[in-house]
């Protein structure tokens, strides 16, 4: 029996560009072994891209809306299209440019 793998689509809004929220950001993913990407945004959000886990995702959705990097400030996060997946799409944790 293993755990169901899901994915799931972040937008973080508040204080998240020029903190390091993406470093961040993905140094927590590979502690949990998600994969996915993340970027800025024009509009001064943070988006991406998870997959994993269930728990590990739930973990790192935590992590998204009450903890970010040190200098963040975070005021909301919305979710989209969260479904499970056979197998993940991504091989690692990607910053996008």
């Amino acid at each position: 029996m293993s755990n169901k793998i899901i994915s799931v689509n972040f937008e973080v809004y508040g204080r998240v560009q020029g903190v390091f929220f993406r470093k961040y950001t993905k140094k927590r993913c590979e502690e949990l072994g998600l994969k996915g990407w993340c970027m800025n945004t024009e509009i001064g959000t943070v988006v991406g891209h998870i997959e994993g886990e269930k728990s590990k995702i739930e973990e790192m959705k935590h992590w998204l809306q009450y903890k970010g990097s040190p200098q963040s400030l975070i005021d909301k996060v919305v979710f989209r299209d969260e479904q499970e997946l056979s197998q993940p799409t991504f091989s690692d944790f990607k910053i996008r440019r």
